[in-house]
């Protein structure tokens, strides 16, 4: 933490200096030459044809406004400036949507004009982003990809087929939180949802519980999955200031770098083991995601996908692990913020 305090204070007194002098050579007006701009680009100023939002302070932008509750410090702007506003968050330009029709404008009627995003520095680890339909622009291959993931990992026709496995683990879950009942031990519901949706996941992924604690594989499993949650759910200076990429003070970059190498080292062990026919105890072949990804990889050019990015498409499991760990703290956020 001294470290960090270290280099925050270093950048701030960096940033300052080059904001004051490039303020300064703006207002000097010269005749016959031209004034070199900053090489270092600070809080844009300039907010033409932008939703309105909160001055930015400089160098920080907004990040104060947001304060220990986010959530709620969100909402409350949003009674100021409307359901579209833009906060500038150090150097990051971020466009917040504070309502349910907005927001079905956005993530579906437009959804094509919105796709192309800011890459988060930690999906740089291992080049993740080249090979993530989270993360690519819109390009031939992450039309290919987006469509496989609709076809194999997001349609009707999977959901339908899984409603039994949803029914038994929803019993699972029904079962743990009695035994912890009538032991009289406290229930970690947010642990709980995340091993029973892991194990869901999983199941139709790979056709095989990977929330088993008894199995030193499904705990080393479960201990990336982890840690690539606990990484990526960190603020991330290098995300707010580019200039500190390079370093990467928190080593978000570094820890999520190692966590994804592990994973795609037990994703590709998993291939291996599929290619060569071993398959889990009691599943049926071309029934899991898994075994439709090698079918396509192994079809006609024009709907091929790589070996090497299959994996890649598996990592998105964990990002729903995450999203159901946390469903409770959301669902409490957005009661809160109401």
């Amino acid at each position: 933490m001294d470290c960090l305090s270290f280099l925050l204070s270093l950048l701030s007194a960096w940033l300052a200096i080059h904001y004051l002098l490039s303020s300064a050579l703006r207002g000097i007006k010269l005749s016959s030459k031209r004034v070199p701009p900053c090489p270092f680009p600070l809080v844009k100023l300039s907010y033409k044809r932008m939703p309105p939002g909160p001055f930015p302070l400089p160098i920080f932008g907004n990040l104060f406004k947001l304060g220990t509750t986010p959530h709620i410090s969100m909402a409350e702007m949003a009674q100021t400036y409307g359901p579209i506003m833009i906060l500038q968050l150090g150097q990051l330009p971020t466009v917040i949507i504070s309502s349910a029709a907005v927001a079905k404008e956005v993530l579906k009627t437009n959804d094509i004009s919105f796709s192309n995003r800011t890459v988060p520095d930690a999906a740089y680890a291992i080049n993740h982003h080249e090979s993530s339909v989270g993360w690519l622009p819109v390009s031939d291959q992450w039309r290919t990809l987006r469509k496989i993931c609709i076809s194999q990992l997001f349609s009707i026709r999977r959901l339908d087929a899984q409603e039994g496995l949803r029914r038994e683990k929803v019993e699972e879950l029904i079962s743990y939180v009695e035994r912890c009942s009538q032991a009289g031990i406290a229930v970690d519901i947010g642990h709980a949802a995340f091993i029973i949706n892991l194990n869901m996941l999983s199941r139709t992924f790979f056709s095989f519980d990977l929330g088993d604690s008894s199995s030193e594989f499904c705990r080393e499993f479960k201990d990336i999955v982890q840690g690539i949650m606990d990484e990526n759910g960190k603020p991330n200076l290098a995300d707010y200031f580019p200039i500190l990429k390079r370093i990467d003070p928190q080593g978000i970059r570094r820890n999520t770098e190692a966590h994804y190498k592990k994973m795609i080292h037990i994703f590709n062990t998993l291939i291996e083991q599929r290619l060569q026919g071993k398959r889990p105890p009691g599943s049926v072949k071309d029934t899991d995601v898994l075994d439709a990804l090698l079918g396509i990889n192994q079809e006609t050019p024009k709907d091929q996908i790589e070996r090497s990015q299959i994996p890649h498409l598996l990592l998105v499991s964990t990002s729903f692990s995450y999203f159901f760990k946390h469903h409770f703290i959301l669902s409490h956020s957005s009661t809160q913020s109401a």
